[in-house]
């Protein structure tokens, strides 16, 4: 018996050992645990990609930005080789040139014919009209004379005058019908000088579009000094946005083609925590909740944020990502949009820790895991 009870002594101090050491365990377990309302999740600071990129194909000559510069929206970043290109458009410029000086020549021939062709209608008009006086005054002349032939031949054939006396009012006659039809062929020429005189106005049109096409060719001239300025212009590379640089990933002498990357930045001002969220509390889950970040280098401080994206595909969790439940097999992706990031504290890449609050009463606690 008493052997019995010396055994039993050292069962009980083991049992009671057991149920103390379970106990603080549980207490320990029970005091990590956040309150109902309140999700904590991890993973690493992430932000969007911004790329400069090349636009044409070429050799690069200059690189201006390295890793940890802070650039600017539209800063010159690189420069390719550009001695083509520049004389393309210098002979895009030259052919510019040439047609505005033939449209200068061209718009300067015509304003001459716009000029000269009405004065040649009225010199045409005037002289029209003169030598339609001449025929009216010959047609005047000519019928006095014939009725004075006719007299005089009258009294020739009765023998009252001469037979010189009618030869002469005959031949009076005579001259005065020439004389008509001289004055006809006169007016005759006139209007013809009128009709080409006219057509003056015809030449001035073809003039206006022989301009019309010089201007089209000074156009198209034009437009290609402006495309050739703007392939120019595109050989050097600017930021397509602000941010700090990642990585450099092209150097001077490197051919690069279209869409060619050679700058990869992330805008520090606008960064998010990307972090997985068990299947089974997913629902509690909304855009626009708040959130807390926080990293562990810095102590209590923490980072206002709001969910900004959830996932609508569950995934399974990845290895670097820890979570309350190792059972936890299937998770969604959720990103957590920071408000600020003051000095730029926070940069891509950091692992940190967020508590999620979708309960407004719920008070914020620091995250903390089993």
């Amino acid at each position: 018996m008493e052997k019995k009870s010396k055994m039993l002594g050292p069962v009980l101090l083991g049992v009671a050992a057991v149920l103390i050491a379970g106990g603080y365990f549980y207490y320990l377990a029970q005091s990590r645990k956040m309150p109902e309302g309140l999700i904590v999740a991890n993973g690493r600071i992430e932000g969007d990609r911004i790329v400069a990129a090349a636009k044409y194909p070429g050799r690069i000559t200059k690189v201006f930005a390295r890793e940890g510069d802070s650039v600017k929206a539209g800063t010159v970043i690189a420069q390719l080789e550009d001695d083509s290109f520049q004389a393309k458009v210098e002979q895009a410029r030259q052919a510019s040139y040439a047609t505005e000086a033939q449209v200068r020549a061209a718009q300067g021939a015509l304003d001459v014919a716009q000029k000269e062709v009405p004065l040649g209608i009225n010199v045409a008009d005037a002289t029209i009209s003169q030598a339609q006086a001449v025929y009216a005054k010959a047609n005047v002349v000519e019928q006095q004379a014939r009725l004075d032939a006719q007299r005089h031949k009258d009294l020739f054939d009765r023998g009252v005058i001469e037979k010189h006396r009618y030869e002469q009012a005959d031949l009076a006659w005579q001259v005065a019908q020439s004389d008509v039809k001289a004055a006809q062929e006169a007016v005759n020429r006139a209007r013809q000088g009128l009709s080409q005189a006219q057509l003056g106005n015809d030449k001035v049109k073809a003039k206006q579009q022989d301009i019309a096409a010089l201007q089209a060719q000074h156009d198209r001239a034009n437009a290609a000094v402006t495309e050739a300025n703007s392939v120019l212009a595109d050989l050097l590379i600017k930021s397509p946005g602000s941010g700090v640089v990642l990585t450099r990933l092209r150097e001077p002498g490197e051919v690069v083609m279209p869409g060619g990357s050679i700058l990869e930045m992330v805008d520090l001002d606008h960064l998010y925590l990307k972090v997985y969220v068990a299947e089974s509390r997913i629902g509690q889950l909304r855009l626009g909740l708040p959130a807390r970040i926080y990293v562990d280098s810095q102590g209590d401080r923490f980072y206002e944020a709001k969910v900004s994206y959830i996932a609508t595909r569950a995934e399974f969790t990845p290895k670097e990502v820890q979570t309350t439940d190792e059972r936890v097999k299937l998770v969604y992706a959720v990103k957590l949009s920071i408000d600020k990031n003051p000095e730029h504290k926070l940069t891509p890449g950091i692992p940190a820790d967020a508590v999620i609050r979708w309960k407004e009463d719920q008070a914020w606690q620091k995250p903390r895991w089993k």
